[in-house]
């Protein structure tokens, strides 16, 4: 199927690596040209028609540069992934998380998200629209977890934003949809300082265990695994496509079964 992307010109954040380089790559391969934004840009450099950019999203200025640099190499934006994000555990639920650690959690996963999206549609609004998809997650409203607050809290802040952007947006041809993983195998989950391994340093337990102890406690996966980040990035790209042009203000949740209502 073409996704009808050859030759359209997509930022992405966050781009350096996980699920942020798995959506270069898909973007790429689909004949994207694409500007992949990150602080460290070594894994992106020499990527065919990838142009890396070294800056830092969690800054106020740095989601416009990234995006004015797309555009003074392109003159445009078709598409805008809001990849970049971040958690740390807060092994002391609400009372032992500080409003300094809140504000971290905020401006890490929803406002450099916002300040992306802000430059992105300046610029979609002297064009002919655009496609936006920010990777949210299941944080965002499933069994919010004092482990995680600050970070569901952001994530949800994203997804009601996005919700309201395509709103008012919309009739200028501007899409926004989320993507909203359950656990995905990247190094917020598996990597040192990610999830398994502060679990298991305040347990007295090893890394592997404490994982499956923590996905057990959370239900568990109807397919028996983690989520790729590959699998994450073809649906994104699939919401950027012009394929399925009329799908905006639209949550996807990719968790391998984990949530069980309807």
């Amino acid at each position: 199927m073409d996704l009808e992307l050859a030759g359209k010109v997509a930022v992405v954040t966050g781009a350096s690596k996980g699920i942020g380089l798995s959506i270069v790559r898909a973007l790429q391969s689909e004949g994207a040209i694409v500007v992949a934004g990150a602080r460290s840009t070594k894994s992106l450099e020499g990527l065919p028609g990838v142009t890396p950019v070294a800056v830092d999203l969690s800054t106020a200025e740095g989601p416009a540069l990234l995006i004015e640099r797309a555009v003074q190499l392109h003159g445009k934006v078709d598409v805008l992934v809001n990849n970049v994000g971040a958690v740390r555990l807060r092994l002391e639920g609400f009372m032992g998380t500080s409003d300094e650690e809140f504000a971290w959690g905020m401006n890490m996963n929803f406002y450099s998200a916002l300040r992306a999206m802000r430059a992105a549609i300046k610029q979609m609004l002297t064009q002919a629209g655009g496609s936006i998809v920010s990777v949210a997650s299941v944080n965002a409203f499933f069994q919010p977890d004092s482990g995680t607050i600050d970070y569901g809290a952001a994530k949800a802040a994203l997804v009601n934003l996005s919700k309201s952007l395509s709103q008012e947006f919309g009739p200028r041809g501007i899409r926004v949809n989320c993507v909203s993983p359950g656990p995905v195998v990247t190094d917020l989950w598996f990597g040192a300082g990610g999830v398994a391994d502060t679990v298991a340093k305040a347990t007295g337990s090893d890394a592997d265990s404490a994982r499956d102890k923590v996905v057990a406690s959370i239900g568990g996966f109807a397919t028996g695994r983690f989520t790729t980040p590959e699998e994450v990035a073809a649906l994104v790209v699939m919401l950027a496509s012009g394929r399925i042009a009329n799908v905006t203000g639209s949550e996807f949740v990719i968790d391998g079964g984990l949530i069980k209502t309807t």
